[in-house]
């Protein structure tokens, strides 16, 4: 457990590392030099319209981060009818207690509170993903994905200049790293090519990852279910799956695509005002 906690504050620290830097190559080394064209306009240019994209894309990934954490979902521990002596310790073992009044809800060890729909907890936000927080978290991972494989592409052009190589050989990249490696320590790459090849391949790792991760959430809620209940085992309600996206992405899941807008309150807090 201590194991946990102590991720849970490094993963945030580590993303916002990761972006930092990410930032800081693409605008103040990747695109001033790779992206000037003298010829065009500089409304127009290759350079404004890359940076352009890739603020687009890091203030979207960023922007719906912030969303995921400030959208904690709800502690249900004081609301639910957990039964006749009950507390909230009855869901250590991640099951529900029998006179719970909602299904699909989870006692997380961490977040030290009870969840609807709790899907997973997430070490990079330091957050439990559920009904509050899913679409900004599927953004995150959407956005996060764009942005890391636009530095790759950006990294690459950047790299194939500066020591003159080509990546029209599918497998240049796949050598690039222990190439690189050994002319490093015979003194022939200076330590900030290094820094950027080293990067290109933890911006492709994470790129992929979140795109991976993304596409199996997206499955997921075309079923209707959690990552929570597949652990489980749980049997949901068939429904309709545009029954089941309207759920996560609401009516305006059109602006939420375009910018990172907060998610409609959920089901249960709707419910209970009623």
């Amino acid at each position: 457990m201590l194991v946990l906690r102590l991720l849970n504050v490094v993963a945030p620290a580590y993303f916002l590392c990761i972006s930092l830097v990410t930032f800081v190559l693409q605008i103040f080394v990747f695109i001033p030099s790779m992206f000037r064209d003298p010829s065009t306009t500089p409304l127009f240019s290759p350079a404004l319209l890359h940076g352009a994209l890739f603020l687009f894309l890091s203030a979207n990934a960023l922007g719906n981060y912030v969303l995921v954490i400030q959208s904690s979902p709800e502690d249900l521990g004081k609301d639910l009818n957990l039964g006749k002596g009950a507390e909230v310790a009855d869901w250590l073992d991640g099951s529900r207690s029998p006179g719970s009044a909602l299904p699909s809800t989870h006692f997380c060890r961490l977040c030290a509170r009870v969840t609807q729909r709790h899907d997973h907890h997430c070490f990079f936000t330091g957050n439990c993903i559920g009904s509050r927080n899913m679409r900004n978290f599927i953004m995150f991972c959407l956005y996060t994905s764009l942005a890391c494989l636009d530095s790759v592409v950006a990294g690459m052009a950047y790299i194939s200049a500066t020591l003159s190589m080509s990546f029209a050989d599918p497998l240049a990249f796949l050598t690039l790293l222990p190439h690189s490696i050994s002319q490093f320590f015979s003194g022939a790459l200076l330590s900030s090519e290094m820094f950027v090849i080293l990067m290109l391949y933890l911006w492709l790792g994470i790129g992929l990852a979140c795109a991976g991760f993304c596409c199996h959430q997206m499955l997921l809620i075309l079923r209707g279910q959690t990552r929570y209940q597949v652990r489980k085992g749980m049997v949901v309600r068939a429904r309709p799956w545009r029954e089941n996206l309207q759920e996560v992405f609401g009516e305006k899941w059109l602006l939420g695509l375009l910018i990172p807008v907060m998610n409609a309150e959920s089901n249960y807090r709707r419910q209970k005002e009623k």
